[in-house]
């Protein structure tokens, strides 16, 4: 993957968009490192870009945006910037109850819930139940996440349905694997931009992405602004997708 640097920006309605954005929220600590500040601080900034990005990727026309906010990895962070990441999701949780209510966006999460609590557990549901019916765009919000994850619960759930004798083994297709997947229904990604410039997947969308055009940026989350995006789909539309072929 190459390091992508900014062009100039042509109007967006002169570009193809892509109908689906993947992004990978990066470089939250290493921004608060850089200002001597609690990586807590990184996290926090990083969530009001989520917030202007996301309404821009609506605004702009994006049908689904979906983004990595905590993974299975990450539990492995220290307990008190996973505590605290925990309370900015609640946090966020809560305002977003409004916080989108005008722009008419959809709010789905992906991931495993089983490690989260009950008050967490129940403003996910409060948020997607009240944002059901809308018809905006779809926002994925990837918590406790993986997809090599997300591949064996999928898996899991083919297997349970061979052994019922609900699924035939020999008519499994890739259709198939994807409507057990947590974005079935829903077209992959399109593209998918990695910000903070380092050149890897980190187990997002492992199946959804294999045809994804990746942009990779040189700039932490916390200072991606709306141009950058731009930028971003200014080089999504240069690119050529053949999707295997010639």
């Amino acid at each position: 993957m190459a390091l992508f640097k900014k062009k100039s920006v042509p109007e967006l309605s002169e570009m193809t968009l892509p109908q689906h954005i993947g992004i990978i929220m990066d470089g939250n600590g290493r921004w608060a490192k850089k200002r001597g500040l609690p990586r807590s601080a990184g996290h926090t900034v990083g969530a009001q870009v989520f917030r202007k990005i996301t309404r821009y990727c609506s605004n702009i026309g994006i049908r689904y945006l979906t983004v990595y906010a905590f993974s299975t990895e990450n539990w492995r962070r220290p307990k008190e910037e996973v505590d605290a990441l925990m309370k900015l999701f609640r946090d966020y949780l809560q305002e977003a109850l409004d916080d989108f209510r005008d722009d008419e966006i959809v709010i789905r999460f992906i991931g495993d819930r089983t490690a989260f609590s009950p008050e967490l557990l129940r403003l996910m549901e409060e948020n997607e139940e009240i944002s059901k019916d809308r018809d905006g765009m779809v926002l994925n919000i990837a918590m406790n996440y993986g997809g090599r994850d997300e591949l064996i619960h999928a898996i899991r759930d083919m297997a349970r349905e061979v052994q019922s004798g609900d699924l035939d083994p020999d008519t499994i297709t890739e259709h198939t694997v994807s409507d057990h997947l947590y974005t079935h229904g829903e077209p992959d990604p399109d593209l998918i931009i990695r910000p903070s410039g380092e050149h890897r997947t980190s187990n997002f969308l492992l199946w959804q992405s294999a045809y994804s055009e990746y942009v990779i940026m040189d700039i932490l989350w916390p200072d991606f602004k709306e141009s950058d995006l731009d930028a971003a789909l200014v080089e999504f539309s240069r690119r050529s997708r053949r999707f295997g072929g010639v």
